[in-house]
């Protein structure tokens, strides 16, 4: 049984098929635990960190960072039993530990070397035993010519040894032959062959996204190799490097000469893109308002801060409305339900849903089963949530599961919104912001804590009557929450 075992890409859940490597938390040669995060991946969920399945040792990285993964696909090979002496190599019987590691760097500059339209077979991008194609992981069959950074102390012109590839990828015969070279070749801005550029997979992508010829370029990283900032200047002013949305609305200098900027739809965003689509077209909306007084709410929230036993707590007003939607639903179950085409599945138990903004865009993680909370449960369960999502820590099954939710926009100095149903919720309550305003109080028009309510809901399962009366209730728990809690409990 092999000691190097590769470890492939999970499903992270709900049907994802692939997923973007953010980070390595390790490098080649570093000893690993079991469970020990060991890379970054950003999947149309959320960033989660991945465990190592075994101990031992990082033998080799697959693919670098910037480099979007399917599903299954190995990223990582880990030694086992890293005291057990050198891996013998199948090819060569050598040990594996006197050819050089397959980095990121040394991956991505092997290129394959053409032989009049073919390719020996065994080489990189030719046909390999059993009808099979040998590539580099990262890398599809290709027509240029091989060629890798030469080992110290060994003649440029003369390659010792290949580079060790994955154990799915065959390696290279030691006797292959080497693609001849014209006598007048091409030269990129290194001073290299052309189509022997030194660039990592994420940046050959750009390049070609950006319509950027790599050869053309003088590459400002180690080794000669060419950067993303290299890519950038070059095809500036015509597109700038993609940024987070939030880091991109800030930088002026991200703007080309058309005064535009082009910010790839992926991961967070793209799926809430699809998702939002598919509620606001296929569910059809019904959004009410009200306006509460909720001066005497604000009230209990500075007695209960005041509490010995909640000063360690954060108390927020969003602790109230998440109490008043839990206790509403109690009275009126159909609005915590899901339209099943030709039947309505109505749900026992909530699992509350807490919009999020984010550098990465829209999450909405639930806190599971929340009516079987107590006040305390649910105050320190709306933390860990709120604290988690800001640390883009977020894992899908945290955001799986949803049947109700709450956006909270008066976060944002807004009054209220109509918000768009998330896929498979029968209703949104949107909070909007807290302010002084004159009301008529006993008789009397008195500066008063006003907040608006905005409840979009599901009309196919929710009527006028039923969201009124929702509504209405959520309104009578914040306008005085101590009575509520004593007439419906």
């Amino acid at each position: 049984m092999s000691r190097i075992k590769e470890f492939n890409l999970p499903d992270l859940g709900e049907g994802l098929t692939e997923g973007e490597i953010l980070g390595w938390l390790v490098k080649v040669g570093d000893t690993i635990e079991l469970n020990q995060p060991i890379v970054e991946v950003e999947t149309a969920k959320a960033a989660v960190e991945i465990p190592a399945k075994w101990a031992g040792q990082v033998h080799a990285i697959f693919h670098p960072e910037g480099t979007t993964v399917e599903v299954g696909t190995p990223i990582i090979a880990i030694d086992t039993d890293p005291g057990a002496g050198p891996i013998e190599s199948s090819t060569t019987g050598t040990p594996a530990g006197d050819l050089p590691t397959p980095s990121a760097a040394s991956l991505a500059a092997v290129e394959v070397a053409p032989a009049e339209g073919a390719v020996e077979p065994g080489l990189i991008g030719g046909p390999a035993p059993g009808g099979r194609t040998a590539v580099l992981v990262g890398y599809g069959p290709r027509t240029t010519a091989a060629k890798r950074r030469p080992r110290k102390g060994a003649v440029p012109a003369q390659a010792t040894a290949a580079p060790v590839a994955p154990a799915s990828t065959p390696a290279t015969p030691a006797s292959a032959p080497v693609a001849p070279v014209s006598p007048a070749p091409a030269v990129n801005g290194n001073g290299r062959l052309a189509g022997a550029v030194l660039a990592k997979p994420p940046v050959r992508k750009l390049a070609k996204d950006l319509g950027v010829d790599l050869n053309t370029l003088t590459g400002s990283g180690p080794s000669g190799s060419i950067t993303r900032e290299d890519v950038q200047r070059a095809a500036a002013p015509a597109v700038a490097e993609p940024l987070t949305v939030t880091a991109a609305l800030a930088a002026a200098a991200s703007f080309g000469a058309d005064r535009e900027q082009r910010i790839p739809v992926k991961g967070v965003r793209k799926l809430t893109a699809e998702n939002m689509s598919r509620s606001a077209f296929t569910a059809p909306h019904v959004t009410e308002f009200l306006t509460v007084d909720v001066t005497r709410a604000m009230k209990a929230l500075d007695r209960l801060r005041g509490r010995r036993e909640w000063r360690d707590v954060r108390v927020s007003p969003l602790l109230l409305v998440a109490k008043a939607v839990l206790l509403a639903v109690k009275r009126h179950p159909m609005v915590n339900s899901t339209w099943a085409g030709d039947e309505i599945v109505v749900k026992e138990y909530v699992n509350l849903g807490i919009a999020a903004a984010t550098e990465r865009g829209l999450i909405v993680p639930n806190v599971k089963d929340a009516g079987r909370l107590t006040l305390r449960e649910l105050a320190d369960a709306l933390t860990d949530l709120v604290q988690t999502a800001k640390a883009g820590k977020t894992s899908p099954a945290d955001m799986s599961g949803g049947t109700l939710t709450i956006t909270n926009v008066g976060v944002f100095g807004v009054d209220t919104g109509t918000p768009i149903l998330p896929p498979g919720e029968s209703a949104i309550l949107a909070f909007g912001a807290v302010r002084e305003m004159p009301w008529v109080h006993k008789g009397k028009v008195k500066p008063r804590l006003v907040t608006t309510l905005g409840l979009s809901f599901d009309h196919r399962i929710i009527d006028g009557e039923l969201g009124s009366k929702f509504l209405r209730d959520i309104g009578d728990f914040l306008a005085d929450p101590e009575a509520a809690l004593l007439a419906w409990t």
